[in-house]
């Protein structure tokens, strides 16, 4: 369809939280606000710890490199917008721009999916196969790897927003969501969508069962192999090398198994429950990864220890000096 036949609709509305009672938004609106900050605070600082620690140069630490890059930028097409609506009252958005955080919305979660995928197989590799890791899973394979990922992700968020950004958009312009996804933008189409929500439906399948039928294979196969360790101690240290994973793998997957799940087996929501949902599974978990790789992964402790004591050493340096 010719591009024109969107004319009548120039820019879309997000309601964000439907329902909520005007006095509670600036309350949601400063939660947001927090949840932002404290989610660009805890991942930046899991750059810079990787960056002047050399020590983090492993697999593991590159891996959690491109996730906490992917959980910045996610948020930060996400949760800007749906702060200044309720901050400003401005919750609108140009047709162009609403298709433009679809894509992204759709692409960073792939990434972060086939991420997860990577962090599987890091485990995997390491417990059961320890004599092929350092050959299968070197840092410039893990980097290939990666860099794969972000570009194979692109693809179906692309073919996507190819298909809907000519639909005819005629009638209502109100999205009842924070941000432009699939589902809330062709669902204001002026045609059949069962032919768009098909694609959309098999590439969300795709994006999230198959790397997660890998990491249910793999944990299976780490729990099998850690089984047949016969001391006690070697089980408890094999299983605590790949505890943190399981913790992210299952604050990203878990949630978003039961909405699939829940809409298929009959059970209903409401669109409010559906988007506090939605927004519990996108936004807490970038959030508390941080938190959960340094309280979790004992190089992360020790760079981040190191990092207070290099500031306060000095300090006591010098006023020892001093009084000298």
């Amino acid at each position: 369809m010719p591009e024109g036949n969107h004319s009548t609709v120039t820019e879309f509305i997000l309601t964000g939280f439907p329902g909520l009672d005007p006095e509670y938004q600036g309350l949601v609106s400063a939660v947001l606000f927090l949840v932002y900050i404290l989610t660009l605070t805890g991942n930046v600082t899991i750059l810079f710890l990787f960056a002047t620690n050399r020590s983090l140069h492993k697999p593991m630490y590159y891996i959690i490199l491109n996730l906490c890059t992917c959980d910045i930028l996610f948020s930060t097409v996400t949760l800007p917008k749906i702060i200044s609506m309720y901050w400003f009252q401005t919750g609108t958005i140009s047709f162009t721009a609403c298709f433009v955080q679809m894509y992204f919305v759709h692409y960073l979660g792939s990434v972060n999916s086939l991420i997860l995928f990577l962090m599987a197989l890091d485990r995997y590799v390491a417990i059961c196969h320890p004599l092929k890791y350092p050959i299968v899973l070197k840092n410039s394979n893990i980097q290939i790897l990666s860099i794969t990922a972000w570009i194979i992700a692109k693809t179906s968020p692309l073919m996507l927003v190819i298909r809907a950004y000519p639909l005819p958009y005629c009638s209502s312009n109100i999205i009842n969501h924070c941000f432009c996804d699939h589902i809330g933008i062709t669902t204001l189409a002026c045609v059949n969508r069962a032919p768009y929500a098909l694609p959309a439906l098999i590439f969300a399948m795709f994006v999230l069962l198959g790397p997660l039928a890998f990491i249910v294979f793999s944990y299976s196969a780490i729990i099998i192999a850690v089984l047949r360790i016969a001391n006690a101690q070697g089980r408890i240290k094999s299983l605590s090398t790949c505890s943190t994973q399981l913790i992210i793998i299952s604050l990203y997957y878990l949630p978003r198994c039961f909405v699939y799940l829940a809409s298929n087996v009959g059970i209903k929501f409401s669109s409010e429950v559906r988007i506090v949902i939605i927004m519990v599974y996108s936004l807490i978990p970038p959030m508390i990864n941080p938190i959960i790789y340094c309280l979790r992964a004992k190089d992360m402790r020790e760079s981040l220890w190191k990092q207070f004591n290099t500031k306060t050493v000095p300090k006591k340096a010098k006023v020892s000096a001093i009084s000298n």
